[in-house]
């Protein structure tokens, strides 16, 4: 349990250093970097369960919901906590790992960490898309039912 905090803590302050890059300050870069730390600690419960792609969209999901309540309560934009709150989540060694295997010839291991880096960067997609969506289907079914009807 004590691995775990402490591994969303180190999310945490690396999402930390990434607000000083997209320059943010204050309570949005806490904020912002907590949104990591949280998406993280999803990643590693659901790291436990059986599946490979089902923790990152579950983490996805997470943050796209706590980045969407941030940027109503702070009047920022979304993509503001979004962006920083991924960045735990980018498979960068998996970039890396096909990339290499791409310049050795090692084609086995390039098509599978190709299609593994490819399908969670897919899973990262597909979570920002959903929450999105409901989010915008949710503000206008609002709009339309709260909105005063001319007939």
């Amino acid at each position: 349990m004590l691995s775990i905090l402490l591994s969303c803590l180190y999310a945490w302050a690396a999402c930390l250093g990434f607000c000083l890059v997209f320059n943010l300050r204050g309570l949005r870069m806490l904020l912002a970097s907590l949104g990591g730390a949280l998406g993280w600690l999803v990643y590693l419960l659901g790291s436990f369960l059986p599946g490979g792609l089902l923790p990152y969209f579950a983490a996805t999901i997470v943050l796209s919901v706590y980045a969407e309540a941030m940027a109503r309560i702070l009047k920022a934009p979304v993509m503001v906590f979004q962006i920083v709150a991924l960045l735990p989540l980018v498979p960068g060694s998996g970039i890396y790992r096909t990339m290499e295997y791409a310049i050795s010839g090692d084609t086995n291991a390039f098509i599978s960490t190709g299609l593994n880096t490819l399908g969670i960067a897919g899973a990262l997609a597909v979570g920002i898309l959903l929450v999105s969506t409901l989010v915008r289907m949710y503000g206008k079914i609002r709009q339309f039912f709260l909105s005063p009807r001319l007939s």
